[in-house]
């Protein structure tokens, strides 16, 4: 019963805040969205009445939840709010594949330089049984089921947020960059809080941003995240 509470709370409580403030029209987000933003987001990242759901679905539970989030957030802000500068269209300009390339080859060599000082991340390696198509199943499933989503949130709504009410300047980047950071101090491997994870996380924000404010879709630093995660679960 508590659990049938907490869902149907998580479910009414942020439409009911939006829809108080009435549709945006374009206009610029106001404080009370960034509050449905954290509503909606913070009880699935610290896994809200886990202690009610029985262990063996917790995690198909948490990724309905996730997905849940997601479609809340894209119907209160794209379509109610209608937040500008979301960018959730597809790619359609040269530099929404280019520069995601371009950001990679930056940003790999730094996060494999801090993770392996950190210990975070095991030496370079190539699995034996690795194919191409494993490699580009892999890539795909991270890109739906983790890049999108989490640049959706932290991109799409979080930095744009924070943009669109004091401009794209370098310390919103990494202000936005930092709360990703922290949104994985309770993530693993390792002990929690996970201090190596936030800094290297932290570290890729800053790179998914800067690509977030260069070209046109979330789409972007989506691939970005993916590629990213692909690499390291694969070669590290």
């Amino acid at each position: 019963m508590p659990l049938v509470f907490l869902i149907l709370a998580y479910t009414f409580v942020p439409v009911i805040c939006a829809y108080a403030q009435g549709p945006g029209r374009g206009n610029p987000p106001t404080w009370t969205d960034f509050a449905v933003i954290l509503i909606l987001w913070l009880p699935v990242e610290f896994s809200a009445g886990q202690q009610w759901v029985p262990k063996h679905v917790q995690g198909m539970v948490h990724s309905l939840a996730y997905g849940i989030a997601i479609l809340l957030a894209l119907w209160v802000f794209l379509i109610f709010r209608s937040i500008q500068g979301m960018k959730y269209n597809l790619p359609w300009q040269a530099r929404d594949l280019i520069y995601p390339f371009l950001a990679f080859v930056v940003i790999a060599p730094i996060l494999i330089f801090v993770g392996l000082r950190s210990s975070f991340i095991a030496p370079f390696h190539v699995p034996r049984q690795l194919t191409v198509p494993t490699l580009v199943t892999r890539f795909f499933l991270i890109l739906v089921a983790t890049a999108l989503p989490e640049e959706i949130l932290f991109r799409a709504l979080i930095q744009n947020f924070l943009m669109q009410k004091r401009g794209s300047s370098n310390r919103i980047l990494f202000l936005s960059a930092f709360i990703f950071g922290c949104a994985h101090l309770n993530n693993g491997p390792g002990p929690l809080p996970n201090w190596r994870y936030m800094a290297i996380a932290t570290i890729a924000g800053i790179a998914y941003g800067k690509v977030f404010q260069k070209t046109s879709t979330v789409f972007s630093p989506a691939i970005l995240h993916a590629t990213v995660n692909t690499a390291k679960h694969t070669f590290f």
